[in-house]
């Protein structure tokens, strides 16, 4: 088989230990093969790349194992061609089931050119999406905060979600705050209605008028406390983000005018994707690495399942919520495309496909 790339290594990744498997042609046009085992610390992994470097290394691939392969790339990537491959995309042979094994595979197929690389982002890009995932992340939380806020409500006979669309709306809030005071009547916390709620204050007495008990105070209280810590959480994480976000303000601002899409969404866009659109061959190509193009199953000529393909998980979802705000816009492309497919394919398979448009 043609070989591709004289020095190589193969790096079998683990959260303690790191397998480094060589394969370098030497002067003499012989075959030199060695693997060593290092650990994962800071100074090992220094270890690792003067080891590599000694050998005249050039090419360096690993799978990508879970966060493990990350504090490796850092050191690496300055000074060889680091290739990350989805462990998905590696077959092993059957036999070479240890570490030693999988690392001198590992080696071998990137010796013939035979790995398909993930992508990597720039260092900036990649600080921007890790601020935006952990922001995704604490909005997340505070989503399910406000799930056990109703929950609680649930258990006191309060029915506020039943007539307010946001329960930690203005209103929401003002009338949860009356009831942990537990001095106010219904008919009083149901004055404390803002905009177009006024207009449904006698449902508002009905819902208000429950058993609200001391522990439910208390564990509305609490759980009060933990959502405005997210909310201000959030709000230091948009602040970073912002910074952050400065050398792709440009293109930021650009996909904001689209329907659906916030600032928020746009950020998070941003970080997934980049500006470098050179590396999707088409809009096609973006739309399956993205993870929500019609999978492609068919054989004998009869197509199979078309679900969408596992791809990138935080893009699907900053597109899958585009796509729902869309989709309720009014006036819009998008809008009459989502109801003419949602009355054909039924309401998900429009949201995908509007997901692509997008």
């Amino acid at each position: 088989m043609r070989i591709i790339y004289e020095r190589v290594a193969g790096l079998d990744v683990h959260k303690k230990v790191v397998v480094a498997a060589i394969i370098v042609h030497r002067l003499d046009d012989s075959w030199h093969q060695e693997r060593r085992s290092f650990g994962t610390m800071t100074a090992d992994l220094l270890m690792l790349s003067d080891w590599l470097m000694s050998h005249e290394v050039t090419h360096v691939a690993m799978e990508s194992t879970a966060e493990y392969w990350k504090p490796i790339f850092n050191i690496l990537e300055n000074n060889f061609e680091v290739v990350l491959v989805n462990a998905q995309h590696l077959s092993k042979v059957p036999g070479r089931k240890t570490d030693q094994g999988d690392a001198e595979w590992i080696a071998e197929l990137m010796q013939h050119g035979l790995l398909k690389a993930s992508f990597i982002p720039p260092v900036g890009q990649r600080e921007l999406r890790e601020l935006t995932r952990f922001r995704s992340t604490f909005v997340r939380e505070r989503a399910t905060f406000i799930n056990r806020v109703q929950k609680v409500l649930e258990s006191a006979n309060i029915k506020l979600a039943s007539v307010a669309t946001n329960v930690m709306g203005v209103s929401g809030r003002a009338m949860l705050e009356a009831l942990i005071e537990g001095h106010a009547s219904p008919e009083q916390m149901a004055t404390l209605a803002k905009g177009r709620l006024r207009e449904k204050r006698e449902d508002l007495v009905k819902a208000l008028e429950g058993r609200v008990k001391p522990h439910h105070r208390f564990v509305l209280t609490e759980l009060l406390c933990q959502i405005d810590s997210f909310d201000e959480t959030i709000a230091r994480f948009d602040q970073e983000i912002e910074t952050s976000c400065r050398p792709f303000e440009e293109a930021v601002v650009l996909l904001d005018t689209i329907p659906g899409v916030t600032r928020a969404t746009a950020e998070a866009i941003v970080a997934e994707i980049g500006t470098d659109m050179s590396r999707f061959p088409s809009a096609d190509h973006l739309a399956s690495w993205a993870g929500v193009a019609p999978g492609n199953n068919e054989s004998a000529g009869k197509r199979r399942s078309g679900r969408t393909r596992q791809g990138n998980k935080p893009l699907g979802s900053a597109l899958a919520q585009a796509a729902h705000a869309a989709a309720h816009t009014k006036n819009t492309y998008l809008s009459a495309q989502y109801h003419q497919l949602a009355a054909r394919r039924g309401r998900k398979k429009a949201i995908v496909a509007l997901m692509c448009s997008s």
